[in-house]
């Protein structure tokens, strides 16, 4: 079971397990919010048959996680499902709650009534906060969440510990640095940037853009993700990032050079409040427990995301009325 299996993470992990590892049913879960969208997984039917099903549905809602655990036996619940916009968390933290809190818990109550051997708990670096110019984060590295988001990953995070130390579950927590890759919804700094580069439209920079994130393309994430399902073990948190850090202006520069636009496009705006300075993250526990690492340069990816973008007007230019500020 896939929870948020129509976001941009979900999206493609579904796609990476479904080609790779043949489960014999992968289902769906997502109440498509604005930036779950069913467009995300066009031709997975066709290609895979009933070994895909969806199901629109709320992780909130007790009562339909109870009938879908009831009709089905998974073996792994793996909650993407999260409100996960940094900017709308200011703006309706209670959404992020409801969700990412509240839904959490929810799941991993249904999952232990319910037999389900493994959870896999979707998290990320912001749970940690912000770094100074050196360091990296590691999974010992305490919760230092900045923003009503973050803060609401720590606290499901924190649930789902405590379900792995007081009943026994099989919980899996991993944290992901920034993703990108096919599908993110235009919201996020890299799609956004690229889509409003093809426009000719202002750039919009936080503060100097001088903050540092750690890339990693969404397959190998999905990669990572698989192996800590099949290998991890139980109680354990595993960090994933791409070995990638750059700062943000950087990204956006290099954004406009393979798309042949001019840096004057750049229009620095007020900073986000809480807006964590540097993030990176240290994988060596993940690369030497799982056998995993990641393997695609960040250049060439982001080279290859801006085509699929350059390529794909028809994915996202509905989007743009569904995000509501574009």
């Amino acid at each position: 079971m896939v929870t948020g299996g129509c976001g941009f993470i979900g999206s493609n992990f579904i796609r990476y397990i479904l080609q790779h590892y043949k489960p014999a049913t992968v289902t769906n879960v997502d109440v498509l919010t604005y930036a779950g969208n069913l467009a995300n997984l066009d031709g997975v039917v066709e290609e895979h048959g009933e070994r895909y099903e969806f199901f629109k549905a709320d992780i909130a809602n007790a009562d339909q996680m109870d009938a879908l655990m009831t009709e089905h036996q998974f073996y792994a619940v793996i909650n993407f499902a999260a409100e996960s916009h940094v900017d709308r968390s200011i703006n309706s933290p209670e959404n992020f709650i409801h969700t990412n809190v509240i839904g959490t818990s929810v799941l991993l109550n249904a999952a232990r009534r319910h037999g389900v051997q493994r959870f896999i708990q979707i998290s990320t670096d912001e749970v940690y906060g912000s770094l100074g110019q050196t360091g990296k984060f590691t999974e010992q590295s305490p919760l230092d969440p900045s923003s009503p988001y973050s803060a609401s990953k720590a606290g499901a995070d924190l649930l789902a510990l405590a379900h792995y130390k007081t009943y026994g579950q099989e919980v899996i927590i991993t944290r992901c640095s920034n993703n990108y890759g096919p599908y993110q919804f235009p919201e996020k700094l890299i799609p956004l940037m690229i889509i409003k580069a093809l426009r000719d439209e202002p750039l919009p920079v936080y503060g100097d853009g001088l903050n540092v994130r750690d890339w990693i393309h969404v397959r190998d994430h999905c990669a990572a993700i698989v192996a800590a399902l099949f290998e991890g073990k139980p109680g354990a948190i595993y960090n994933f990032g791409g070995n990638s850090e750059m700062v943000n202006l950087d990204v956006v520069k290099m954004i406009l050079k393979k798309v042949g636009k001019p840096e004057s496009l750049i229009s620095f705006v007020p900073d986000r409040l809480g807006h964590d300075r540097r993030y990176a993250i240290d994988s060596s526990f993940a690369q030497r427990e799982l056998k995993w690492k990641p393997r695609r340069n960040f250049e060439e990816g982001l080279a290859e995301t801006i085509q699929w973008y350059i390529d794909k007007p028809p994915w996202w230019q509905p989007l743009l009325e569904r995000a509501g500020r574009y």
